[in-house]
């Protein structure tokens, strides 16, 4: 996923079989897709293919094969449909429809894992490259004062305000663009990015000179050995890895900014 991901694609569904990545034809990279077919080429069984198909809502297909899902035994994330017993301290109801985001992705759960022990009361948070705003919407319930969240495409603006007020997070304010597109009146608390590695190394200067000082950065999206080379560009942008965590070869890291 991380690698179909740099050829442009930005949406993912796990399915029995594997997964599925979508994006919009023209940002797709046919000669990175090629290389990344012609890598994996030895290993057997490996089914590759491609379709296009018409631009459409997931939420038929979720119903099919989404369950829902407990962090920590403290939080749950499902549909509106779901129907699940116990009594939970935070309960999150998502409609995926085109974004990523649902809970399912090991990336998802690791950082909700771990903003469950990150302090948000009255913190202002960032949610870089939001999806569903199931990031910010925990943010939200966990406290934080505000929530500025962004995403590049524009589903995902349009879910991710729709998740926001199913949920009653009237305090999480969702954006087109990218981090460079926005000025921002203060620095934040804690800044949330689950975005692939090529990204996140792009962007991390720009993280840096938005987090307050003793602020927090949460990252995930990359492989556990990418960690090294992200732990690295994050120290030279003034801060110290407190924790690592990691679930089937990803990985999430949290630092503090200390200079």
């Amino acid at each position: 996923m991380a690698e179909i991901a740099e050829a442009g694609f930005d949406t993912f569904m796990e399915t029995e079989q594997g997964f599925e990545a979508y994006t919009e034809e023209k940002k797709a990279d046919e000669a990175t897709l090629r290389f990344i077919q012609d890598k994996y080429a030895h290993v057997k069984p490996l089914i590759f293919y491609q379709d296009k198909v018409k631009k459409e809502n997931w939420n038929e297909q979720w119903e099919k094969n989404v369950e829902p899902v407990i962090v920590g035994g403290d939080c749950l994330i499902r549909a509106e449909f779901h129907k699940v017993p116990g009594t939970f301290q935070y309960e999150i109801v998502i409609t995926p429809k085109m974004s990523f985001g649902t809970g399912h992705h090991q990336t998802t759960h690791l950082m909700v894992q771990a903003q469950l022990k990150i302090d948000h009361q009255a913190k202002v948070v960032m949610d870089a490259g939001c999806g569903t705003a199931v990031l910010s919407i925990l943010a939200s319930k966990r406290g934080a004062r505000t929530v500025e969240a962004f995403d590049i495409d524009e589903w995902s603006i349009l879910n991710g305000k729709e998740n926001a007020e199913k949920n009653g997070c009237a305090n999480v304010n969702v954006q087109q663009g990218t981090i460079r597109d926005f000025t921002w009146r203060q620095p934040f608390d804690i800044i949330l990015a689950n975005i692939n590695k090529n990204v996140l190394l792009d962007e991390l200067p720009v993280y840096s000179a938005n987090t307050l000082k003793g602020g927090l950065l949460l990252l995930s999206g990359f492989y556990v050995e990418d960690v090294p080379a992200l732990a690295e560009a994050a120290s030279g942008g003034g801060y110290k890895l407190v924790d690592q965590s990691e679930r089937e070869g990803w990985a999430c890291l949290l630092f503090s900014k200390t200079a």
